[in-house]
């Protein structure tokens, strides 16, 4: 249900205002069974009668087909030329219909309207169903049971009923529909719901047979409804099925009451869905994710399992030029062991590529960076997620950015310094930046043509994993700008239409 918090004027009455909460709660099921567009249009009284203005101030659309209207309506001002049964409605207190075609939408729609009113006062607001032709002869095709369930529904949402309406699970095209009488005896049962109690071992006629002929859960949903007078929703095991039912209690206008507003209980609306096939897939993807998870953990623990291994034949070697490559070599092992080390925590393939670059930052604090040399590491920019492919190629691309400026931003001698790691979110690209105060660029750097691995590495990353561009350039020191697109996050498979 949209609706525009701002669009309930203060001078509404108390129990105008509990009216229109009751009926903003039920307009959703209301959209779904009548699978109509529904709006609640408030009156805004103006100098004259001329100058009242009517607003939409909620919209509720069916989940199970399209809706009527492509764009919410909610805000929107309904002027009297444009919608003038609406007004009528409101000014004469009374149900209106008509066949309507909305000049911007193009598609013919019936429009049913029903004045909302508070005691004995003028109505104040006004519950618009707007139906496509379509659904209205499908409708007229159905059972007159069912035809007159929907009236009665109408004619309840305007007065804010049924109760708890709004707890009730979204209705889908798979739901099958059941109705019982005030009696508790079958009267009207779908297609849908047919086939699935068939799919139970009912292969009999059940119509005129009583709910308590099922050895189901309808009979006890059907009392508490009736009962306690409101929708109740019931999630459970039968007959090795697993179902999800919504009894709603149906009212009808008491003829014999109709001044006082009376009702009686007409019957009960049972809603059953087959939800075994839906639950079963989760729980596969529960156990598919568990055991990707683990993987994830086992490679994080094969990768740093080598880098100390490495480590370990560092400390062997005779030449400065052999330790600083396998110490290289250590740091882009613990790059790629940290996207395996995020994947193996979390349930999502999507990662915060800010909180990869603070762990590399912190593994380089305290492994790489010599205390003494008062070096400090900074990291600015919001959090941005990018898929597990693009975050690896970013992880290895910080780590050899943060291994450049260490090696060639900086005399050995030298104290004190700051590499600054920045991000940016440009909506659909990224811009990672790496900058240091450090030397600035030779006189006769080419990117293209430099011998540096790393640079080597990064430049291969950037331009044929990510798709992106990467720019070096003297800046009071060196800044490093990596600009590409972001891979919908939907997932890899999307890469293609970004090439």
């Amino acid at each position: 249900m949209d609706a525009d918090p701002a669009v309930s004027p203060s001078a509404l009455a108390v129990d105008e205002e509990k009216l229109l909460a009751q009926v903003r709660a039920v307009a959703p099921l209301l959209a779904d069974l009548t699978r109509a567009d529904v709006l609640i249009c408030l009156r805004e009284q103006g100098a004259s009668r001329e100058a009242s203005v009517v607003r939409v101030c909620a919209h509720a659309r069916p989940h199970s087909i399209a809706p009527v209207y492509a764009q919410l309506l909610v805000g929107q001002n309904l002027t009297r030329d444009a919608h003038p049964n609406v007004y009528d409605s409101l000014e004469q207190n009374r149900v209106t219909r008509q066949m309507r075609e909305d000049p911007k939408e193009g598609a013919p729609v019936q429009r049913e309207v029903l004045p909302l009113r508070a005691g004995d006062r003028a109505p104040f607001a006004a519950l618009v169903i707007d139906t496509n032709l379509l659904e209205v002869e499908r409708m007229r095709r159905r059972h007159r049971i069912f035809q007159q369930v929907a009236r009665d529904l109408k004619e309840m949402a305007a007065r804010g009923e049924p109760a708890q309406a709004n707890q009730l699970s979204p209705f889908s095209e798979f739901d099958g529909l059941l109705y019982a009488d005030e009696t508790g005896v079958i009267r009207y049962m779908s297609g849908v719901a047919t086939n699935l109690y068939r799919n139970i071992g009912y292969s009999e006629n059940l119509i005129a047979r009583p709910l308590t002929y099922l050895e189901t859960i309808d009979a006890e949903l059907f009392q508490i409804a009736t009962t306690e007078k409101r929708c109740v929703e019931r999630t459970l095991q039968e007959r090795g099925r697993e179902w999800v039912k919504k009894a709603i209690p149906i009212y009808q206008t008491d003829a014999l009451l109709w001044l006082h507003r009376g009702t009686r209980l007409a019957g009960v609306l049972i809603a059953i869905h087959d939800d075994t096939e839906t639950r079963e897939r989760e729980r596969q993807l529960v156990i598919k994710t568990t055991m990707i998870k683990e993987v994830h953990h086992r490679v994080k623990n094969d990768l740093q399992t080598v880098a100390a291994l490495l480590r370990m034949q560092t400390r062997r070697m005779q030449t400065d030029e052999a330790r600083t490559a396998l110490g290289e070599a250590v740091n882009r092992i613990l790059s790629i062991a940290v996207i395996h080390e995020f994947l193996s925590a979390q349930d999502s393939r999507i990662i915060n590529i800010r909180d990869i670059a603070g762990r590399i930052l912190h593994q380089m604090q305290s492994g790489v960076l010599d205390p003494q040399r008062e070096i400090k590491l900074r990291l600015t920019g919001p959090n941005i997620y990018l898929t597990a492919r693009q975050a690896t190629s970013c992880a290895l691309i910080i780590n050899e950015l943060l291994q450049n400026a260490l090696e060639h931003g900086y005399d050995l001698r030298a104290q004190g310094g700051t590499i600054a790691l920045s991000f940016q979110d440009l909506g659909d690209r990224v811009e990672l930046r790496v900058h240091d105060d450090g030397r600035g660029l030779p006189a006769d750097f080419d990117l293209n043509t430099v011998d540096s691995l790393g640079l080597r590495i990064v430049r291969m990353l950037v331009t044929d994993d990510l798709k992106g561009t990467i720019a070096m350039a003297s800046d009071n020191g060196v800044s490093v700008i990596v600009n590409f697109p972001k891979i919908p996050l939907g997932g890899d498979e999307a890469w293609s239409e970004q090439e």
